[in-house]
């Protein structure tokens, strides 16, 4: 890898890293540009093992060791900071060290995916990145095969996301999910079942749900507050619902994924 120390935060090679706050990178940068960020050695490390390729390295000095330890490209420049500089260049304090901005790879197709999957999880218009992100953590640690996601679905690639999910993003295969009266018939086509995990009258309870023996599941989660829409109400075969007590009527939809994936998955 080519390192190059760069002492002012004004340098141009460092433009993919400049105002790197929330809104800049959802708005412009991301999606425009084709790039995400991927934030701490581990994480950089969990990209490059899942074939993603970095354009560029940001670090610190007393972090350069864990990035010479990923064994990068020799093309791909890593460029050495002070905390200060990394701190006036992304808007932020980079308390885990290294940055790098990784180019996007192309989405595969939503057969694709699904092929020999048996448990899925749906992702319907869920915009919290953090929420996001604990849910493809979710989906790793308890043995979902793929996530999909709706096309206003906040993106699972924006740094937040990949920071959350502690790099598991980059191992469970996702892509986008067009709209139900498509999305219906393409995973009835691969024969899942599709469950809505919502609050209705007529739900069925998880542990019933989970004992009804189907062979393939697509578990559908929609955003807080709102919950799943009408049309994914609509497309689903299930209404599922996870029992509560103590007056609680409902769990973090990070939360409540990890309890029916869990739910789901030993059965």
């Amino acid at each position: 890898m080519g390192i190059e120390r760069i002492a002012t935060a004004d340098d141009a090679r460092l433009a993919d890293f400049r105002d790197l706050t929330d809104v800049a990178l959802r708005r412009i940068l991301e999606p425009a540009g084709g790039l995400y960020i991927a934030e701490s050695a581990k994480v950089i490390a969990r990209a490059v093992a899942a074939g993603h390729r970095p354009r560029s390295v940001l670090v610190q000095e007393k972090w350069l060791p864990d990035v010479e330890a990923l064994a990068l490209d020799t093309d791909t420049p890593v460029y050495v900071v002070s905390a200060d500089i990394a701190e006036q260049l992304t808007g932020y304090a980079v308390h885990r060290g290294a940055l790098a901005a990784m180019h996007r790879p192309t989405l595969p197709s939503v057969t694709e995916v699904l092929d020999r999957a048996r448990l899925v999880v749906v992702l319907e218009e869920i915009i919290d990145h953090t929420n996001v992100g604990a849910i493809f953590r979710a989906a790793a640690g308890l043995g979902a095969d793929a996530v999909l996601v709706s096309e206003r679905c906040a993106d699972p690639l924006y740094r937040r996301s990949v920071r959350v999910s502690m790099g598991t993003v980059f191992q469970v295969p996702w892509t986008r999910l067009p709209p139900w009266g498509e999305a219906r018939g393409i995973l009835h086509g691969e024969g899942f079942h599709l469950a809505a995990l919502a609050l209705s009258d007529e739900a069925v309870p998880l542990d019933v749900f989970g004992a009804s023996g189907h062979e393939r599941v697509a578990l559908m989660l929609g955003a807080e507050g709102d919950g799943l829409s009408r049309a994914a109400l609509a497309a689903s075969d299930s209404v599922v619902t996870i029992p509560m007590t103590g007056g609680v009527d409902s769990l973090n939809v990070a939360a409540a994924s990890a309890v029916a994936l869990w739910e789901l998955r030993r059965r």
